[in-house]
């Protein structure tokens, strides 16, 4: 198990890497984490929604993503909230408090779950939440230490040295742990280091010393293109600008930003998720993506000034795309008849002739099918073969004449179209290969400009050689050997 001092210490690119290093070695390998809080999410093939961190680390593994790899799935709807997914489907939105008192009833979803694994896999690394030394939240833990007790599991400790006071972290963590949790920590990991290990030496001899636990190794910083957990991701504060630039509207509630990784790819394009309308000046394409919260967040964009700049830009030939709860905004008017997210309706942009209605029934599935008449700057994508996901609990009908006045984007009524305004529910959109190549070459195009290129191999090609790159990482730094006994240890 790979806990961690405090959010974002690094836990689940770690164990996407522990993941790839075992399937190399030739084990099967899956992930676990029991409970995550995410608005990052995924559809299975059977239609059951599980975190995207999960997938991942399943992709690193060499496996088909299980929605049992990630039992319980909590998606925030304000701050005190969320909507409670139990084995990929919603039980509806509770209270933080209330959650509190119900999580103990769901220890039998969770051992189910890990015993599916244990049924499938050799190893499984279990990727814990948020500190074990959170005290105000250990009774009836089922995500960190409560978890590795009940399923009996060795704890590597990660530490965040970028953030600065590891030792403290790593220390202080192991100070507040019981007796009996401190115990299971076999491991330290000092994370994200800068510069010369060497200079570590005096500090680890002494953190060991006080702490009592070996330091397994001081991982650098990496430059990894991997799909971080949420929204902590420094993906989401980068401002450079390339050659061709996508600015993305960064939502109070912004689900499924992964959408757009895949354009990393290609170096001479920058996506850069904007908080302020000045932000979109000057980008080639604007888009508005998944939320978690439609109506609130169209309330958000509109009284930040947001309508007024994306229209303004419109109007001068700018392509807008939107992508599920985008897609929603970007219609005439969104209602919410059943009080999804709290009842009312309010009028949209404008920009595509489509009305939404939020419904209590969510829709999750997979997407195979294609480009249908693309019009405006994105042409080219007329008839490609596309594949993905939906994950949403509105409906999209035609507003009027919708025949005379837009066409379908994506088939089985997934999107439509109108001149350079393109909206659809599936995530996942430009993962197939040629499809972000294809989108900014046209912006590419669109601007007069030749680019250097990028990866010439598929989102899922380039995604391999990323995991074989992290992994490759993890074995210099790490001490495998060690981490080895401990599983040999924990089996026995």
């Amino acid at each position: 198990m790979v806990q961690g001092t405090m959010s974002n210490a690094g836990k689940s690119l770690l164990a996407a890497g522990l993941c790839r290093i075992f399937r190399q070695d030739g084990y099967r390998v899956a992930p676990f984490k029991s409970q995550n809080m995410a608005l990052n999410s995924f559809a299975t093939k059977e239609g059951l929604e599980m975190s995207r961190a999960q997938v991942v680390q399943a992709e690193a593994a060499g496996t088909d993503p299980l929605v049992c790899m990630n039992p319980i799935l909590l998606k925030p709807t304000d701050d005190q909230g969320s909507q409670v997914i139990i084995n990929g489907k919603s039980i509806g939105n509770m209270k933080a408090r209330d959650y509190f008192k119900f999580k103990t009833e769901l220890i039998p979803v969770i051992k189910e779950a890990f015993r599916k694994l244990e049924d499938q896999f050799d190893i499984i690394v279990i990727e814990g939440a948020g500190s074990p030394a959170e005290i105000n939240l250990k009774e009836n833990d089922i995500v960190n230490m409560g978890l590795a007790e009940m399923v009996d599991a060795p704890v590597l400790l990660v530490g965040d040295i970028d953030r600065g006071g590891v030792f403290a972290q790593l220390l202080g963590t192991l100070m507040l742990l019981e007796d009996n949790e401190k115990e299971r920590v076999k491991g330290l990991i000092i994370n994200k280091f800068r510069g010369d290990a060497s200079l570590l030496d005096s500090g680890i001899e002494m953190l060991e010393e006080k702490g009592g636990v070996p330091v397994v190794g001081t991982v650098p910083y990496m430059d990894i293109k991997v799909e971080d957990e949420d929204s902590l991701s420094d993906r989401l504060s980068a401002n450079s600008r390339g050659l061709v630039d996508i600015a993305v509207v960064r939502l109070p509630k912004i689900s499924n930003f992964t959408d757009l990784d895949v354009f990393e790819q290609f170096p001479d394009v920058s996506v850069r998720y904007v908080t302020e309308p000045e932000g979109l000046r000057g980008a080639d394409m604007i888009v508005l993506p998944g939320s978690k919260s439609t109506i609130a967040d169209l309330t958000w964009l509109r009284e930040k000034g947001f309508e007024k700049e994306i229209l303004r830009m419109h109007s001068e030939g700018i392509p807008v795309f939107g992508i599920c709860g985008g897609y929603q905004m970007l219609g005439v008017e969104v209602s919410d008849p059943e009080g999804v997210e709290g009842g009312g309706e309010i009028s949209g942009l404008g920009l595509l002739p489509v009305i939404t209605v939020l419904a209590g029934e969510k829709r999750t599935e997979q997407f195979n099918g294609r480009f249908e008449k693309a019009e405006g700057v994105f042409e080219a994508l007329s008839g490609r073969e596309i594949e993905g996901y939906e994950i949403h609990m509105g409906r999209t009908f035609p507003d009027g004449c919708i025949a005379q006045c837009a066409s379908a984007f994506t088939s089985d009524d997934t999107g439509v179209c109108e001149g350079s305004v393109y909206g659809t529910y599936i995530h996942g959109i430009f993962d197939r290969e040629g499809i972000a190549a294809a989108v900014v070459k046209a912006l590419a195009d669109k601007k007069g400009i030749m680019l250097s290129g990028g990866d010439a191999s598929g989102h899922r090609e380039f995604k391999e050689k990323e995991y074989d790159k992290l992994a490759d990482i993890l074995r210099e730094n790490l001490d495998m050997d060690r981490i080895y006994s401990m599983l040999r240890e924990a089996a026995f």
